[in-house]
């Protein structure tokens, strides 16, 4: 079953600094992502992954093209969506894992994880047991459960944003730099979680610069090629 397609997406940035050049990002891109597989967006270091990623969640408006995702049944066009639509789509279907967890103040880490659960309706108890049980999975000891994330290293500030993002299990998952500040037997947890998220039927689609662990991952690659063009 398609999850996602996106068809003819483009993307370009004007450079206020440059006298206002708009340059060229990203250049008629396709996606077709499938339930129960994760492609890997594969090309140079500014080659536009990260902002396709962007697009794809609704960071960044596109210039051009449409992103197809299903939601509640339905195939909806997310760049044309409008805002309220948007976080319905969030909530919902479709998840985002940045490589870095944007730090909320004296919120305990067990809640930031629990946070999208109860957004979906899970009973608060279930929310917060799952979260510990991921974050706990994650090598986190439970002394920093309950403590905000605010002073804790990059590798587990990582962590945390893992745990938060495979929690609410969204029928689609993208993932930027999953492994990006762990270590191996951390790297060999997110290898499972996203083996058995595509076992569930997730679909995702992850920047995993990272080769060994995107050659385990990964069904197949999408290659981004630099386009570094006026628009």
């Amino acid at each position: 079953m398609i999850m996602l397609q996106a068809q003819g997406l483009q993307k370009s940035f004007t450079l206020h600094l440059q006298g206002g050049i708009a340059m060229a990002v990203l250049r008629n891109v396709d996606i077709t992502l499938r339930a129960g597989e994760c492609v890997a967006l594969a090309g140079p270091s500014g080659a536009g992954k990260s902002t396709l990623m962007r697009c794809l969640y609704g960071n960044y408006g596109c210039d051009g093209g449409s992103i197809h995702l299903r939601h509640h049944g339905a195939m909806v066009d997310i760049a044309a969506a409008d805002a309220r639509q948007m976080r319905e789509v969030r909530r919902d279907t479709l998840g985002y894992v940045s490589q870095f967890l944007r730090v909320i103040p004296r919120v305990p880490s067990l809640d930031i994880v629990a946070e999208p659960m109860r957004a979906r309706g899970v009973p608060l108890e279930e929310a917060r047991a799952r979260a510990a049980a991921l974050l706990t999975r994650l090598n986190m000891p439970p002394s920093l459960h309950g403590l905000p994330p605010a002073t804790f290293s990059g590798g587990e500030q990582q962590r945390v944003n893992l745990a938060r993002g495979f929690a609410a299990a969204h029928p689609v998952l993208l993932i930027d730099e999953p492994t990006a500040s762990l270590d191996a037997a951390n790297a060999a947890v997110v290898i499972a979680l996203i083996e058995e998220a595509k076992a569930a039927g997730q679909a995702i689609i992850g920047i995993f610069h990272d080769l060994p662990v995107r050659e385990r991952v990964a069904d197949r690659l999408l290659h981004i090629e630099p386009v570094c063009e006026p628009a």
